[in-house]
């Protein structure tokens, strides 16, 4: 068993193809099969099966998988140390992103900084709903992520804080109000933001007891504005995320109770944590990003 059978073995499964594996490893796919088949023969079970042109994993592959990523990570980590000693010139570090908080606030203040001290490490970023850079964090398919806190699943460090507000379109009835409870909410059409803090907003209501009236789910920030500027929906969405530009179509009204929000990074384990990330945690813990 090799690790780069075990690479394989997991971008096959990440791109749910041969080829795909193969165009993104600049190998053949044959070299492809050949490495899958290989170590089914060794491991003695099948991994994936194989229906024409779609791949999907067995339920031991399933199992293995998680394994197989954890030795890629630990191998990263081991090659990263190593790089350490000899001032961190190569490496790599994958970081998982949220919303317009992490994304176009948070991330590029501290990039601009981490490439600038090292340039050697190459840098990459997988975009996706809040939940999913949980479920890429725990099924070790990134390094590091961008989470709403608290997260016990992690080792986290805080960030940043800000506070939930609801906006409503310009006009509203409800606009002339100074804040706004939960359900209050409940009696007009909601429009839920997929790549922002969904799940937090979701356990708001959840917590509350409340059910509001789901018309629209949207996955980027952007297009929920603009449901709301049309005035088909209200909404709930962190401060920090909102555009600096005002936009008059809508309004925001803090929540009663007030709502707070931290963002921060988390990793599976510390203690097993590559020096590329260790080094964008001291950066991002000596920012100032308020």
């Amino acid at each position: 068993m090799t690790l780069t059978q075990l690479e394989i073995f997991s971008l096959v499964a990440e791109l749910h193809g041969f080829t795909a594996a193969a165009n993104r490893l600049g190998i053949s796919q044959s070299a492809v099969s050949h490495a899958l088949k290989s170590l089914e023969l060794e491991l003695g079970v099948e991994l994936l099966r194989r229906h024409q042109s779609q791949v999907e994993l067995s339920d031991i592959g399933q199992q293995l998988l998680l394994r197989a990523r954890a030795m890629l990570g630990l191998a990263n980590t081991l090659r990263q140390e190593a790089a350490d000693a000899r001032g961190m010139k190569r490496g790599t570090l994958r970081i998982g992103s949220f919303g317009p908080t992490s994304s176009i606030k948070l991330l590029p203040l501290i990039l601009q900084q981490y490439r600038a001290a090292h340039p050697g490490i190459e840098v990459h970023i997988d975009e996706g709903p809040d939940r999913q850079v949980l479920q890429w964090l725990e099924e070790r398919r990134i390094d590091i992520g961008f989470v709403v806190l608290p997260e016990e699943r992690f080792d986290t460090v805080p960030l940043i804080e800000d506070q939930m507000v609801a906006l409503l379109p310009a006009g509203h009835p409800l606009a002339n109000h100074d804040s706004l409870s939960l359900k209050n909410l409940c009696d007009f059409p909601f429009v839920l933001t997929e790549a922002g803090s969904s799940e937090l907003v979701s356990r708001l209501f959840t917590a509350a007891r409340l059910t509001p009236n789901i018309r629209y789910r949207c996955s980027q920030l952007i297009s929920t504005l603009d449901v709301v500027a049309r005035g088909d929906g209200v909404t709930v969405v962190a401060e920090g995320s909102l555009p600096d530009q005002i936009d008059r179509r809508w309004v925001k009204k803090p929540l009663s109770p007030a709502v707070l929000r931290q963002v921060g990074l988390a990793v599976l384990d510390r203690r097993q944590a590559s020096p590329a990330t260790l080094a964008f945690i001291k950066l991002a813990e000596s920012l100032d990003l308020h």
